[in-house]
């Protein structure tokens, strides 16, 4: 049997992360993603599956640039519960994340005026940075507040 079809038992996901229920759309498609809420904000992850990968096995660039969209605008989803929309994403290359590799990201607020957050963000895989760079996210309307976002109340 090709290796390529073969089945991989699921790889554990660290403590603390939940699945995004994301049931349609582009996060559907290059899913499954991960979010876990702390006292730090909210950080995502994905572990690196073969649909993620380009022809040397590891994350392709289209995929990491994706989710570093999702993960740095993930902030204002955090702050605000609102939609939101990617203006400007500048992101530097700086390592590879290889198949079966979990992979986090995180963004800060750097200024946040008219509704436009600028956020600078990481991309990470175990002690290797993957991903360095800001984003300019605008927010849009309000939307009901998910569990862990500050403004959800129960």
């Amino acid at each position: 049997m090709s290796d390529d079809v073969a089945e991989r038992a699921p790889a554990a996901i660290p403590a603390g992360f939940e699945l995004l229920d994301w049931t349609r759309g582009f996060g559907r498609q290059i899913g499954p993603l991960y979010r876990k809420l702390d006292e730090t904000g909210v950080t995502m992850g994905f572990r690196v599956e073969e649909h993620h990968t380009n022809g040397m096995k590891n994350a392709h660039g289209g995929m990491l640039m994706s989710f570093a969209d999702m993960a740095w605008g993930q902030v204002v989803s955090y702050e605000l519960s609102h939609f939101w929309v990617t203006v400007r994403l500048m992101c530097d290359f700086l390592s590879a994340a290889r198949l079966g590799d979990w992979v986090e990201g995180k963004g800060e607020v750097l200024s946040r005026e008219d509704g436009l957050y600028s956020i600078r963000g990481r991309i990470w895989s175990a002690e290797r940075t993957l991903i360095t760079g800001t984003g300019l996210f605008k927010a849009l309307e309000p939307r009901p507040p998910r569990k862990g976002e500050k403004q959800f109340h129960e």
